[in-house]
């Protein structure tokens, strides 16, 4: 589209991640399908153990007040017990460095990760900075200071 600003700049850092390059799976998907770039044809994960996985990407975030975060693929972790090792991983915008995978084998047997696999999401969402600003009360609400399954069961 003409006059379209670039939101996402993306830095191949060796010739086969260019050659596999992230993908949406679907016009409707929100997160781009990040590839394994291993210089081996496959990684095996121990259960119970976290392996790096490299993307062969770098990216530069274009569009103000957006950050990157890094998912699990659903089906990957669903059904074969391979997840982020952090929950979700997060890319600053001002981080230029290659974006590397840490996968977690939740599984009780060895998982293979092949070459180009698809390891991981990576979703661009909008950020708030805070402005904190000490106080000596906080304001009140219906709720208050009830925490972890204080409303009961439903």
């Amino acid at each position: 589209m003409p006059g379209q600003t670039s939101i996402l700049r993306l830095r191949f850092l060796r010739e086969s991640s260019r050659q596999n390059p992230p993908t949406v799976s679907t016009p409707g998907s929100a997160g781009l399908d990040l590839r394994a770039d291993l210089d081996t044809p496959d990684l095996i994960i121990a259960p119970g153990e976290r392996a790096a996985v490299p993307t062969g990407i770098a990216i530069e975030i274009a569009a103000p007040g957006v950050a990157g975060f890094v998912y699990s693929r659903s089906g990957l972790g669903a059904k074969h017990g391979l997840t982020v090792a952090q929950g979700v991983g997060v890319i600053d915008p001002d981080y230029r460095g290659e974006i590397v995978v840490w996968l977690l084998n939740t599984s009780k047997e060895p998982k293979t990760i092949t070459r180009h696999e698809r390891i991981a999401q990576l979703v661009l969402a909008p950020v708030v900075t805070p402005v904190i600003t000490p106080v000596d009360e906080l304001g009140e609400t219906d709720r208050g200071c009830g925490g972890f399954g204080h409303t009961g069961k439903v």
